[in-house]
């Protein structure tokens, strides 16, 4: 199909890195040593402006996710629309989940000078949450603390997730308004799996250290690498120190180890930063192709996905679908309604496919 439903970049890595991953299938056989993998953390800290042991490599973010219940918190609040996945892992360890949903345009700024919400307002919370269920996460509906639709994070939360960009609303939150989410007592995780395909990575906090916050970035979409699982945290030491503990010996492969040492390096930074900006200019494009179709796409974008709303969008999902065109349901993100969809930004000849094909079905 043509792919629009999923954000990773290309069909596989590039041929430089392959050649690196095929050049160490030779060692497989023994385990990955220890100093290969400080000598990864050193790399990665280089690349952010770290130190070694503010870095925590991972298999993928998905293990990064569902390291946060070791945090023990006693209320995680959730900023959606965003990926469900963090909550999903907080709520299948029984930690209470607040849902704190933005109204459009879906920016931490439209809320910023509301106050944060009182304990009292929160009341009694159980492992699932409060009363007033407001989508589903895992196939499950799940409930949320009532009262949170487009207003800030309860009081009570001690720990905050947030995606920056956030899929699937392709907004870019300042740092302003992320840093706006500390206060004592409580850790802010931000989701930066898409960071590199911003221009210039503005407003990512990867290169600042605070102790309260933990960033964490994944290489999956820009470098096409879903099937080897790499990512990593970074924080403060004593917070990745308590996301590590009970870990399995070993829980990265060679493979993974040489992948993330081969994408810090300068080189492949520059590369990155290169596709950013054709991904910038593709959407530039995209965006006002769809709007001749009278789609309402969400603005301001700033991520390799784009938002869209049209009048019945399953029936749109699955008459593409028909077509041989995959676009990602919206509906399954607490805070959307059934009237979206998600698009990956893509080159023009692929755009081609997808406007016409909307076109000949309508909306």
């Amino acid at each position: 199909m043509v792919d629009f439903a999923v954000n990773v970049q290309g069909s596989g890595p590039p041929e430089w890195l392959r050649e690196r991953l095929a050049g160490r299938l030779g060692e497989l056989g023994r385990y990955p040593d220890a100093g290969e993998e400080r000598a990864v953390r050193e790399a990665v800290a280089a690349r952010h402006g770290r130190r070694a042991d503010e870095v925590l490599l991972l298999a993928g973010a998905a293990e990064g996710f569902a390291m946060l219940p070791r945090l023990r918190s006693r209320l995680a609040a959730v900023i959606h629309p965003s990926f469900t996945e963090p909550e999903l892992a907080l709520r299948e360890a029984g930690v209470p989940v607040a849902r704190v949903v933005l109204e459009p345009p879906y920016s931490l700024e439209s809320v910023a000078g509301q106050a944060n919400i009182p304990e009292s307002a929160v009341g009694a919370v159980g492992a699932v949450g409060a009363v007033g269920a407001v989508g589903a996460v895992g196939g499950k509906a799940e409930a949320s603390v009532p009262g949170t639709r487009g207003a800030w994070v309860p009081e009570a939360a001690d720990l905050v997730v947030v995606g920056n960009p956030t899929n699937p609303t392709s907004v870019l939150h300042s740092r302003e308004s992320l840093l706006a989410l500390r206060q004592p007592g409580r850790v802010v995780v931000v989701d930066e799996a898409f960071a590199d395909a911003v221009v210039g990575e503005t407003e990512s906090l990867a290169g600042e250290s605070y102790s309260d916050v933990l960033v964490l970035r994944s290489l999956t979409k820009t470098w096409a690498l879903a099937g080897l699982r790499c990512g990593y945290f970074l924080g403060h030491p004593d917070l990745l120190a308590r996301l590590n503990q009970g870990r399995a010996h070993w829980p990265l492969g060679t493979l993974q180890l040489e992948a993330i040492a081969a994408t810090c390096t300068p080189e492949a930074v520059a590369e990155s930063q290169r596709l950013a900006e054709s991904i910038a200019a593709h959407r530039d494009a995209m965006i006002p192709r769809l709007r001749a179709l009278g789609i309402e796409v969400c603005e301001p974008a700033r991520g390799p996905f784009l938002l869209i709303r049209v009048p019945d969008a399953e029936l749109l999902r699955k008459r593409l679908a028909g077509k041989g065109i995959a676009v990602r349901r919206g509906d399954t993100f607490p805070g959307l309604e059934s009237g979206f969809l998600r698009l990956a930004v893509r080159p023009a000849a692929e755009v081609d496919v997808l406007i016409d094909a909307i076109a000949e079905l309508g909306l």
